[in-house]
């Protein structure tokens, strides 16, 4: 196993998508990369598209698949040829594989196709993200009904899991046969309904044979609704053992700055690089475009340069390198004690 772990940064310091139909920020995403690549990245999570239609800025899909395969060809003509991408992708409320709804069912399963295609076409080997449970589909009694909570709400979560696991066993063979693993991510009970343990997530892939669905372990996440150190390392074993610990991001519980913030390193990191050799991401969500009001993040914006006029406040590429040197810091001691 490397001493040296291979870092990723999530685009999720610039925009809550990735605007593929944008050339202006297509021509300021080469800026980024050069520049993050320059201080040490060595890949990229992208979010690829808007949820609500997979041909949200384009007539076909055809074109939009087209859009992503000329922007990877670009990267290569410009010296990028050698950084990854990964994508992160969510399940949503109308494109749901969990759904009862055999219309809603297979829009989901049809959307996360699409971006699988898409994961492939920019060289990719993972996909991660809220898939099962639409993001921030939080279950109501009714149109405009209450909000369904506790032992309710998990008797509705058990009978989407179900559905979900045949989505999902279609979902797998389609992502093998193109060389990419799904890596589902527990989140957090402030974000979304379900999963948001581990636990849960263990239980809905022991039905599932085929190992190319797992598990990508966010350290924000797992530090807000996990089941606490002894627990979780114990997961990490079985999860390694079945050969679905595909993906792990190190991000702080508050989405923001990776170096000054509760993360337990040690706790965190030890049980994943005891098994996990993979890529590791640092995803910090800025303020910017959805994530204000769906994280409701209250702090100032980590100004972008050449987009945004300089202030005093710290800007993307000083907490880029921040979090770069402080991630590669404590892996690398964890590493150097297995």
């Amino acid at each position: 196993m490397s001493n040296q772990t291979e870092l990723y940064f999530s685009f999720f310091m610039f925009d809550s998508n990735f605007p593929i139909e944008n050339e202006n920020f297509l021509d300021q995403a080469i800026v980024h990369m050069r520049h993050l690549v320059d201080l040490g990245y060595v890949g990229f999570e992208i979010h690829p598209g808007r949820e609500e239609t997979t041909s949200y800025a384009f007539p076909t899909y055809d074109q939009e698949l087209k859009a992503y395969r000329e922007f990877r060809a670009r990267m290569n003509s410009e010296g990028l040829a050698n950084i990854k991408i990964a994508t992160n992708v969510g399940a949503t409320t109308t494109l749901d594989p969990s759904s009862s709804n055999p219309e809603l069912r297979q829009a989901g399963i049809d959307y996360l196709k699409s971006r699988i295609d898409i994961t492939a076409a920019m060289g990719g080997e993972i996909m991660m993200g809220p898939m099962v449970i639409p993001y921030g589909g939080f279950v109501f009694d009714a149109p405009n009904g209450n909000a369904v909570w506790s032992d309710a709400l998990q008797d509705e979560l058990d009978a989407r899991y179900e559905v979900a696991k045949d989505s999902f066993r279609d979902l797998a063979q389609y992502a093998r046969d193109r060389g990419v693993k799904l890596a589902i991510e527990p989140i957090s009970h402030w974000e979304t309904p379900g999963p948001n343990k581990l636990a849960q997530l263990i239980k809905f892939l022991d039905d599932i044979d085929d190992k190319t669905v797992g598990v990508v372990i966010d350290s924000a996440q797992e530090v807000l609704d996990g089941d606490g150190p002894k627990v979780f390392a114990g997961q990490v074993d079985y999860l390694a053992s079945q050969n679905r610990l595909h993906y792990a991001q190190a991000s702080p519980p508050d989405r923001g700055d990776l170096t000054n913030c509760w993360l337990p390193w040690q706790d965190m990191f030890r049980p994943i690089l005891r098994h996990y050799d993979g890529p590791i991401a640092v995803e910090i969500f800025n303020a910017v475009g959805g994530f204000d009001q769906g994280l409701r993040l209250s702090r100032r914006k980590f100004w972008v340069p050449e987009v945004d006029s300089p202030n005093e406040y710290p800007n993307a590429y000083t907490v880029a390198l921040q979090a770069y040197e402080t991630t590669k810091y404590n892996l690398s001691l964890i590493k150097s004690n297995l």
